[in-house]
C-alpha cells in the first residue's frame, strides 16, 4: 500500500531573529535560489545574512562534531533566534582584502601551488644521477627542506654597502654623511658615542681611513660609554650610558622589528633589493631546480600567466598512452600519474581565466592582488570543489568589481546555483540584485532605525514597499542632479612610472578637481592613485605633513614586502609645488584590539573624559580625565580589566566569551560609574549611538563637530564605544574620512582614497561622494580609484587605466571630462560610464 510522500518545505525560515539589530525578526527565503540580501549599511542584512542564518549552521556542523573535537575548533556562539528550519550545510565566502604576508601568493590562495609541486614531486624528470624523487615540500619555498639557504624563500636578498649608507662622503659625520642613521636625539647620540670612543666626526667621510668607515658602517659591536653632559650638552644635562649601533645594525634592526610602515620606508632608501644570485629569484633550492616537467622547471612555470600555464600543460593532461605510475627518478611525465594531476590543474585554471584572471601568475604576491581579484580566486576554488546541497553565504561579492568583471562573476554565481546550491548574497550592486531570483530588503534605515524586514519576495515586488530606500535605486526613481565641472587649479605631472604593470607611464592629474581613476580590476589604478601618487607626494613633503593610519605589521621571516617599496623611484615630477599635505583614506582598521573604538580614534573620547572629570562629584574625589578611561587600571573594572568581557572555558566544550560577571560590560568599576554627567556614566555615554549623542552632548565642544561630521558620512547608527574590531572596511574609511573633516583647513591638501564606495549602499554612496565635493570645493584634491560609476560620472575628470589587467594593463587609455572618456572605444569603463550619464 503507498503512502503519500510528505511535501518537503523548500524554503529556510527563520524565526525571531534578535542578533544585533534585529527586532525579533521573521522571514523565509527559498533554497536552490539566488536571494539577495539588500539595506543600507548598518540594516543589519548582514546581521540576518551571516550572524543568524551562516551562524546557526555553524553552530549545528559544531554540535554534529565529537566533544574532543570540538576542543580544536573555533568556538561558534549560539545566535539569538529562536528556530531556522529548512537550513542546509553552509559555507560563507567574506570580502576581505589580501593578507600582508610576502610568502601568500596567488599560488597558495587558489592550492594550485600543491597540485604543481605533486607533479613535480611524482612526475618529473629528474637530472642523471638522482637516487630518488623528492618530496613535494621539496619545490615550496615556504618549506625548511624546500627553501634556499641564502634568501630562505623570498628569492631576494637585501645588501647594505658603503654607498646606500653614505650616499654623500663629501660630509663629515656630524654633517649627517651616515645618512642611515635615525634623526634628531639618537643621531646626535651616536655621534656623541664616536667622540667619546676617540672616531673624528669633522673630518669628510672619505677622508676616514677604510678600517674606521668599516667598523662605523658594519660593525656588530655595540659597545657602552658614559656620556659626560659637559661634553655633550646638546645630548643631555646628565650623565647617561650610550650604546653604540652601526648604520648596517640600525637599518636591519628596523626592518626586521619595527611596526612603523613610515620608518621601514625611509631605512628602505638605503638598502639595494637584489634578486638572489643562488636560486634566481625562484626562492628554491638548486636540487629542485633540476628538476623539470615537459621542459620547464617548477620556477619557470609559476612565472607564466595562467593562460600560458594551462597551454603548457594541455598536452600532458590529455595524454591517452599514459603508463601506469611508477616510483622511479627517470622521467614521469608519460604515465597517468602525469595525467591526472595535469588535467585537474588544467581544469581549475581554466576556471580562473574564465573569471577574466588568466593574466595571474601563480607566484604573484597577494599584497599585490586587488580585492576584486582575491574574491574571484576564493569563488573560483570553491566552483571546483562540486558540493552539492550547500547555502553560500556571500558578502558583497561584487565589492571592489569594475562593470565589466561583475559579468563572469555572476556567471559563476549561476554555476554554483545550477550545481544543486543556494546562494545567500548580501549586496549593494544594483546590477547584480537585478539578477536574482528573490530580495530580502532591510531597513529602513541603520542601527535603531533599522532592523525590520520590510519585503521578502521576487524582486519586482520590492517597487511596492515605498519604506524600502533600496527601491528608488533599483528601479532607477533616484535622480542625481548634476553639477557644473570645476576648472583644474594646476596640473601634477608624472613622467616614467615604473612600478608592478605600470611600465614607463606619463600621467597628468589635474589639482583642485575631483578625479576618479578607472579601469577594470588589476589594470594598475590602485598602484597608480595609493602607491605612485602617494609615495610622489610623500617624498616631496620628506613624509613630514602626511597623514596616514599606520596599522603595517612586520614578520620576522620576511621583513621587506611590497608594500614597503617607494613606487616613486625614478619618477618625474612636475607641479607639484602647491601641494603642503597628503592625506590617504584607505580601508585598513582604526584599531587591532576592541579597546580601540570609535570614540577614542576620533578624539572625541578626551572631551567626554573631561566633561566627567569637570563634574562636582568628579572633583569632590579628586580624579583627572584619567580615572574615565577603560585602559587605565585606577577607572576600569578590576574582574575584566576594562575588556567588558571574560573567557570562559567548557569542559568538553568550546571556550567562549560571556559578559563580565562584575561589571556586565560596563568596563568600568562600580565606584567610577557613580560620577554622572546630565544623570548617565561614562559606559552609558559609549552605548549611545553617534545620533544620540549628538544631542545628549551638544555642550561640549570637542565632542560636538566629531559627531556631526560622523553623521554626515553616513555612521549615525555606529554606537560610540563600538570596538573596531566590528568595523567593516568602509565603516572604518568613513570614520577616518570623518576625522579629517573635523580638521581646520590649511593650504592645500592632496587626498587619496582606494575604492571608497565599496560596501557602501548607494544610498550611502551620496553622502560620501557629497563630503568628498565638500573637500574639492575648499580648494584640495580629491583623487579616487573608483568602479562606481555613478561617483565616476560627478567627477571633474576621469583617468582611465587598461585597457586590460595584468600585463595588457597599466597604461592610460582615455582621460579627460567623464563624457570625453564615455566616447573612447578602446575604454572597457566607456559602455558602463556612457550609460550612466544618459
Amino acid at each position: 500500500m503507498s503512502t503519500p510522500q510528505e511535501t518537503v518545505d523548500p524554503f529556510v525560515r527563520v524565526l525571531g531573529s534578535q542578533v544585533h539589530n534585529l527586532r525579533s525578526v521573521d522571514v523565509a527565503a527559498p533554497r536552490d535560489a539566488f536571494v539577495a540580501f539588500t539595506g543600507v549599511s548598518g540594516s543589519g542584512k548582514s546581521s540576518l545574512a551571516f550572524g543568524t542564518v551562516y551562524a546557526e549552521a555553524q553552530r549545528r556542523y559544531f554540535e554534529s562534531v565529537a566533544p574532543y573535537a570540538r576542543r580544536l575548533l573555533l568556538p561558534a556562539g549560539a545566535p539569538k533566534v529562536d528556530d531556522i528550519t529548512g537550513l542546509p550545510p553552509a559555507v560563507a565566502l567574506q570580502q576581505r582584502r589580501g593578507a600582508g604576508t610576502s610568502r601568500s601568493t596567488v599560488g597558495t590562495v587558489t592550492t594550485l601551488s600543491n597540485l604543481l609541486r605533486m607533479l613535480f614531486s611524482r612526475a618529473g624528470t629528474y637530472p642523471p644521477g638522482a637516487t630518488e624523487r623528492l618530496d613535494s615540500d621539496s619545490f615550496s619555498p615556504n618549506t625548511a627542506i624546500g627553501a634556499c639557504p641564502e634568501c630562505h624563500g623570498l628569492g631576494r636578498i637585501h645588501r647594505v654597502t658603503e654607498q646606500t649608507l653614505v650616499p654623500d662622503p663629501g660630509l663629515t659625520i656630524r654633517e649627517g654623511a651616515v645618512a642611515a642613521w635615525p634623526g634628531a636625539w639618537q643621531g646626535q647620540n651616536l655621534r656623541d658615542i664616536l667622540i667619546t670612543l676617540g672616531y673624528n666626526i669633522d673630518k669628510p667621510w672619505q677622508k676616514l681611513p677604510r678600517r674606521t668607515r668599516d667598523w662605523i658602517l658594519f660593525t656588530d659591536d655595540q659597545p657602552t660609554v658614559e656620556i659626560d653632559p659637559s661634553r655633550h650638552p646638546v645630548t643631555a644635562d646628565y650623565f647617561y650610558n650610550g650604546t653604540f649601533s652601526s648604520a648596517e645594525r640600525h637599518v636591519r634592526h628596523t626592518l626586521a622589528n619595527s611596526q612603523s610602515a613610515m620608518m621601514r620606508r625611509r631605512v628602505l632608501q638605503f638598502v639595494d633589493s637584489v634578486e638572489c644570485p643562488v636560486c634566481g629569484g625562484s626562492g628554491l633550492r638548486p636540487e629542485a631546480l633540476r628538476v623539470t616537467f615537459s621542459g620547464h622547471t617548477i620556477a619557470d612555470l609559476v612565472a607564466m600567466p595562467l593562460t600560458d600555464l594551462s597551454a603548457d600543460l594541455k598536452p600532458a593532461a590529455t595524454r591517452v598512452d599514459a603508463e601506469a605510475a611508477y616510483e622511479s627518478t627517470e622521467s614521469g611525465e608519460l604515465t597517468e600519474v602525469a595525467t591526472v594531476i595535469a588535467a585537474d590543474l588544467v581544469a581549475r585554471i581554466q576556471v580562473l581565466v574564465d573569471l577574466g584572471l588568466g593574466y595571474l601568475s601563480l607566484n604573484r604576491r597577494t599584497p599585490t592582488v586587488s580585492p576584486g581579484e582575491l574574491q574571484r580566486l576564493r569563488l573560483a576554488t570553491q566552483l571546483r570543489a562540486g558540493l552539492f546541497g550547500v547555502l553560500y553565504v556571500l558578502d558583497e561579492p561584487s565589492a571592489g568589481l569594475h562593470p565589466a568583471d561583475a559579468e563572469p562573476l555572476l556567471d559563476v554565481l549561476d554555476r554554483l546555483r545550477r550545481a544543486g546550491n543556494s546562494l545567500f548574497v548580501v549586496e549593494h550592486d544594483m546590477d547584480v540584485v537585478r539578477r536574482a531570483d528573490w530580495i530580502v530588503d532591510v531597513g529602513p534605515g541603520a542601527g535603531e532605525l533599522g532592523g525590520e524586514v520590510l519585503y521578502s519576495g521576487p524582486v519586482s515586488g520590492l517597487a511596492d514597499v515605498p519604506a524600502s530606500v533600496t527601491r528608488r535605486y533599483l528601479f532607477g526613481d533616484a535622480v542625481t542632479e548634476g553639477r557644473p565641472k570645476r576648472a583644474a587649479s594646476g596640473t601634477l605631472r608624472l613622467g616614467g612610472v615604473c612600478f608592478h604593470n605600470l611600465r614607463d607611464l606619463d600621467v597628468e592629474i589635474p589639482l583642485g578637481v575631483f578625479t576618479a581613476v578607472t579601469g577594470v580590476s588589476g589594470s594598475g589604478k590602485s598602484t597608480l592613485v595609493c602607491k605612485v601618487v602617494g609615495d610622489v607626494i610623500a617624498r616631496h613633503l620628506g613624509a613630514h605633513d602626511v597623514a596616514a593610519e599606520d596599522t603595517d605589521s612586520t614578520e620576522s621571516d620576511a621583513p621587506i614586502d611590497d608594500a614597503d617599496l617607494d613606487a616613486s623611484v625614478g619618477v618625474t615630477v612636475e607641479g607639484i609645488e602647491v601641494v603642503d599635505r597628503l592625506v590617504t583614506v584607505d580601508q585598513k582598521p582604526i584599531g587591532r584590539t576592541p579597546r580601540s573604538n570609535l570614540a577614542t580614534y576620533t578624539g572625541m573620547f578626551d572631551a567626554v573624559r573631561k566633561a566627567f572629570a569637570a563634574t562636582a562629584e568628579a572633583r569632590r574625589r579628586g580624579w583627572t580625565a584619567g580615572r574615565f578611561s577603560f585602559n587605565v587600571a585606577d577607572g576600569r573594572c578590576p574582574t575584566c580589566q576594562g575588556e567588558g568581557f571574560v573567557a570562559v572555558e567548557l569542559l568538553f566544550l568550546p571556550g567562549t566569551y560571556a559578559p563580565c560577571p562584575t561589571c556586565h560590560g560596563a568596563r568600568y568599576s562600580a565606584e567610577t560609574l557613580q560620577v554622572r554627567y546630565r544623570d548617565r556614566t561614562i559606559a552609558d555615554v559609549l552605548a549611545m549611538t553617534v545620533d544620540e549623542a549628538v544631542d545628549f552632548l551638544a555642550d561640549v565642544p570637542g565632542a560636538v563637530r566629531s559627531l556631526a561630521t560622523l553623521r554626515d558620512v553616513g555612521l549615525g547608527y555606529l554606537r560610540l564605544g563600538q570596538p573596531a574590531t566590528e568595523l567593516s572596511g568602509g565603516e572604518a574609511q568613513r570614520i577616518k574620512l570623518a576625522s579629517e573633516l573635523q580638521r581646520a583647513r590649511r593650504g592645500h591638501t592632496f587626498y587619496v582614497l582606494d575604492e571608497p564606495t565599496t560596501g557602501l549602499h548607494p544610498a550611502d554612496v551620496e553622502l560620501l561622494e557629497l563630503q568628498l565635493q565638500r573637500l574639492v570645493d575648499a580648494g584640495n584634491t580629491v583623487v579616487v580609484a573608483e568602479h562606481d560609476m555613478g561617483v565616476v560620472a560627478g567627477a571633474d575628470w576621469v583617468i582611465d587605466l587598461g585597457p586590460g589587467a595584468g600585463d595588457a594593463g597599466g597604461r592610460v587609455v582615455a582621460s579627460g571630462t567623464p563624457e570625453d572618456v564615455a566616447t573612447s572605444r578602446e575604454s572597457r569603463t566607456a559602455p558602463y560610464l556612457s550609460a550612466r550619464l544618459r
